[in-house]
């Protein structure tokens, strides 16, 4: 492994960046007026920017340290979880999408309430605070400061927390989701063309032979579709695991829609999504294969933690000057999820909570509650982040913990939109379900005990959280037509749309766009089958 020491010159480079972004931040957001600006960008956002954005809060830091990891480790297996991404990412703006932005929603869980009730809001929307503090912005902290840690070995866990914390919560206090946005395209465009650089220079190594990645690969490690009993993604978990997780992620959690939700219109939440999902693809040439190129430079048996394979490539093979560019974006890519999650979960409880209840408030108020509310949770996380050190990997402490305790949710949102006599008891009743996931997850992932490969314990939580659902829902009363009839999909909205879009040129029309983007992800998967 290098010696993780920046220049003067690379410690000059980050100064500028960090100082440079955050002005930008800042100056994008120094107008807000509104609770609605605050946490919607006032809905003015353009594709471009709702595809990086939407890639990045997802697809921080903590992402470039955990999937180069993975593939170092267990091979290309990890990259399951970003091509079904790509596949769910096609699903919601085909079909969902448009029931967010035309009920102009400010939230998901609000969604809830409008197909349920009061209560599966506010059921939802709690849960997904607690979970946005103890999984996504603690997560984000603790990789930013296990990154921080290697340039500054002698400074302690909790300070480099702090820093990030200062770091990544200061222009969201000030400039809400329109900074986050913003800031989260700049580091997106830095990283990905990082991403491309480095695998080029690494490859080059090994001089452009293709048969040296299946050669290094660990065994069965050069597969998407690894035995049923192994071990990290097991191929039946591709179904019972991966796909129910990418519905929670890029359809249930509010912190990742949100962008879409701010977005100019439906066209442009729509080619924001579609692009977002063709960002998945190349992720397995640009983290996992230099992942995997590292078993051929570094010898597994003497590499620490399998997270540090992509900044130790950056230390040896990227040069002065630009490495201080690539590791300041890599510090902002770890704070993107941070930032992210602190207006999202400030926002939950802002509309879904505090507006509710009391409408005496004005804007400003709102707004400046919101601001308290981001500060109050950056604490919160920071107190939480170093339990994360007793996982074993990243990618293992987030995907695991999703698996068991959010299934009730992507349950009950996903049949309310798709199934008209879904009831209003089952929509809320199933939720009681995420109890019985956080004690598989205690009892399974946490404690140790039994065998049960998470993936696996993904897909009973999805049958138990469905059989419960559908239960309820037959012996229930069914809901009024009236109350269904206008969120939840059916042929006769496909005809309507398809009417809608006749004469539109076909680099518009959406369903081209997915299409081509379908084709695209199944020539990319098949070879690796």
């Amino acid at each position: 492994m290098p010696d993780f020491n920046l220049s003067a010159l690379d410690l000059a480079v980050v100064v500028l960046f960090v100082t440079a972004v955050i002005a930008i931040a800042l100056w994008v957001g120094r107008r807000q007026d509104s609770s609605e600006s605050f946490f919607l960008a006032g809905r003015t956002m353009v594709w471009p920017v709702v595809g990086f954005s939407l890639f990045a809060t997802q697809f921080g830091g903590t992402q470039y340290l955990g999937l180069a990891g993975a593939g170092f480790e267990t091979g290309i297996s990890v990259w399951n979880f970003e091509w079904m991404a790509t596949v769910v990412l096609l699903v919601f703006a085909l079909l969902i999408l448009p029931f967010y932005l035309q009920s102009r929603i400010t939230t998901v869980p609000e969604f809830l309430e409008r197909r349920y009730d009061r209560r599966a809001r506010h059921a939802f929307s709690g849960f997904t605070v607690v979970t946005a503090m103890l999984l996504d912005s603690a997560g984000a902290m603790f990789a930013g400061s296990l990154v921080l840690s290697l340039l500054f070995p002698e400074v302690p866990l909790g300070v480099l927390i702090s820093i990030i914390a200062v770091l990544g919560g200061g222009y969201v206090l000030v400039g809400g989701l329109k900074s986050v946005m913003i800031t989260d395209t700049i580091q997106g465009v830095v990283l990905f063309s990082a991403g491309a650089a480095l695998f080029v220079t690494v490859f080059a190594q090994f001089d452009f032979d293709w048969s040296a990645l299946p050669e290094l690969a660990p065994e069965d490690g050069f597969t998407v579709a690894p035995p049923a009993d192994d071990g990290f993604f097991p191929w039946p978990g591709i179904f019972t695991g991966a796909l129910w997780l990418s519905f929670y992620v890029w359809v249930t959690n509010h912190i990742v829609v949100q962008r879409v939700l701010a977005a100019k219109n439906i066209d442009h939440g729509r080619w924001g999504a579609l692009f977002a999902g063709a960002l998945q693809l190349p992720v397995l040439v640009f983290l996992i294969f230099p992942g995997i190129l590292g078993r051929g430079i570094y010898d597994p048996d003497q590499v620490p933690d399998s997270d540090m394979i992509w900044p130790a490539l950056v230390f040896d093979f990227v040069p002065t000057g630009l490495r201080g560019l690539v590791v300041a974006a890599l510090v902002f890519a770890l704070m993107s999820t941070l930032d992210s999650v602190l207006n999202g979960a400030a926002s939950l409880v802002v509309n879904d909570f505090v507006k509710t209840r009391n409408h005496r408030f004005t804007e400003r108020q709102l707004l400046n509650l919101g601001r308290v509310l981001v500060g109050l949770f950056l604490v919160l996380a920071g107190l939480w982040a170093p339990v994360i050190t007793t996982f074993s990997g990243i990618v293992a402490y987030f995907q695991s913990f999703l698996g068991y305790v959010t299934m009730p949710l992507v349950v009950v949102l996903l049949g309310g939109l798709f199934w008209r006599r879904a009831s209003i008891a089952a929509g809320v009743w199933t939720l009681a379900v995420v109890p019985v996931g956080l004690a598989a997850f205690l009892v399974f992932e946490v404690l140790g005990f039994g065998d049960l490969q998470f993936l696996y314990g993904t897909g009973l939580m999805v049958l138990l959280s469905t059989v419960v659902f559908v239960g309820i829902s037959l012996a229930t009363p069914a809901p009024p037509a009236e109350k269904v009839e206008a969120i939840t999909w059916s042929r006769a909205t496909w005809r309507q749309e398809s009417r809608e879009l006749e004469g539109t040129p076909w680099y518009k029309n959406y369903r081209y766009l997915a299409l081509g983007l379908g084709a695209v992800t199944v020539c990319a998967v098949l070879p690796f089958v």
